[in-house]
Order: C-alpha cells, then structure tokens, then sequence
C-alpha cells in the first residue's frame, strides 16, 4: 500500500520516483561541528555556531551527464540548457562529468525522481568537512590545484573523482562545479540558525550554492564559502549532488 501511494504522489506532480538504494553514497554518522567561520569583515558565514546533524547519505560524486540524461529520457525532461556543447563538457560525450545547465528546480526533480533530496546547507558544510573540525578545505588547510579543480587551473570542468576525496569518501567537494543546496540563503541566518538540523530561513529570493567551480578563486572554494542564486539561473559552473535520510 505504501508503494502504491507513493506512486500516485509522485504522479501527481508529473514525476514517477525511481527505485531508491544507497549504491555511490556515504553514509555521514550524526555528530556535531562548527559551522562558518569568524572573520573581522562583514561576511555571511559568521558567527562560528555548533550544529547538530543528524545521520544521512550523500552521493559521493556530484551528479553526471550520464546520470541525469537517464532521468530525462524516463520522465521526458528537457535536456539541460547547455546540453551538446563540448565547451562545457555537457552530453553524452561526456558521460562521467557532472551535469550543469540545470536549475534549482531541475536538480530538486531529479534528487525526488531517484529517492533522494538536496543536501541542506548544513549537511553539506559537514560533509565537506569530512570529519575535520575548523579546517579550511576538504583536505586540511592550503588550496592546492593537485586537490581540487578551481581558479581555471584546468581550464573546465573535469571528470568527477579526478581528485582524492576527503576523509568521509567524498569527491570534488571543492571544486569543479558549485552545487546546488535546498536552502533559501539569508546574508544573516547564522546568527538565528538553530543548533539542530537546521533548513535555513523560511523563505528567501535566492537558494545556497557550495562548494565553488574551476572558475572561481580559492575563497570560493573554502568549505564554509555561501554563495546565493537565482533558482531559475542556468550556469556553465553549477550542479549538484543528493543525499538521503538515514533510517
């Protein structure tokens, strides 16, 4: 009964979720981290807060052209904007890099369509982090181009995982292409934020990307940098990654 009610929900909204399983993700144990990082200047990731998250899943490679061509020949998705162009690695010439040219809503589709969701911001900041407290970068500290594709050092998008992941088995959390998270970004939510799970405010213009691309500078890619966009932005840089709740 469950399974069939879950089919007709998801119908409702033009979309038949997909089998869901844990095959390429990460299991991220529950725990509690400083999230952000203070600063003297007026950034929007301070003040430092500790947050409380509760265990979830996490895809271990950003989502590819592959992956999502697949999702857009099962419910007859438009392709992604940029889709056939080699200048950003988008199509099926380039099966293992990660899709971008999609949406906030196209990624949400997609995260729904294969059992999962988005990460919030907060549980991708502790993934990120892989375990490490305080540090700046998924490895430790220093931005390094033989860990992370950033700053058009390569010059594009590369194939996910061309970098070691971080201590929790993640890949290219730094780097490559910014993804997508399901919170609405707030230049000054860290200072209301709750300490436990927290989604981000209620309501807001823009939602939260992380992580920076191989077009933006170091300080993009710091694992407590917040960037706001447009849902409805379409960006040669932006993907996205999902995660589910661990029962």
């Amino acid at each position: 009964m469950k399974t069939l009610f879950t089919f007709f929900f998801f119908s409702l909204f033009g979309i038949v979720c997909s089998q869901p399983d844990n095959k390429g993700m990460v299991l991220i144990p529950s725990g509690e981290f400083v999230m952000g990082k203070n600063s003297p200047e007026p950034v929007d990731w301070k003040p430092e807060h500790k947050v409380k998250i509760s265990g979830f899943y996490i895809d271990k490679f950003e989502v590819t052209n592959r992956e999502y061509y697949e999702f857009c020949l099962k419910t007859k998705t438009p392709l992604p904007y940029f889709w056939g162009m080699t200048a950003f690695m988008s199509g099926l010439d380039f099966p293992d890099y990660p899709v971008v040219g999609v949406s906030f809503a196209d990624a949400f589709r997609y995260a729904r369509w294969a059992g999962k969701r988005l990460p919030t911001e907060a549980e991708w900041e502790y993934a990120s982090r892989g375990g490490k407290n305080g540090n700046t970068f998924p490895w430790g500290e220093g931005i390094d181009s033989l860990k992370a594709n950033y700053g058009r050092k390569y010059s594009n998008i590369m194939k996910v995982g061309s970098f070691a992941p971080n201590d929790y088995g993640l890949f290219d959390m730094s780097g490559n292409v910014w993804e997508w998270t399901m919170d609405n970004y707030g230049a000054g939510y860290y200072s209301e934020s709750p300490d436990y799970d927290p989604k981000g405010p209620a309501a807001g213009r823009f939602k939260v990307i992380r992580g920076g691309s191989w077009h933006s500078g170091a300080m993009c890619n710091q694992v407590y940098y917040r960037n706001g966009l447009s849902p409805s932005w379409l960006d040669f840089a932006v993907g996205f990654r999902c995660v589910k709740d661990a029962k």
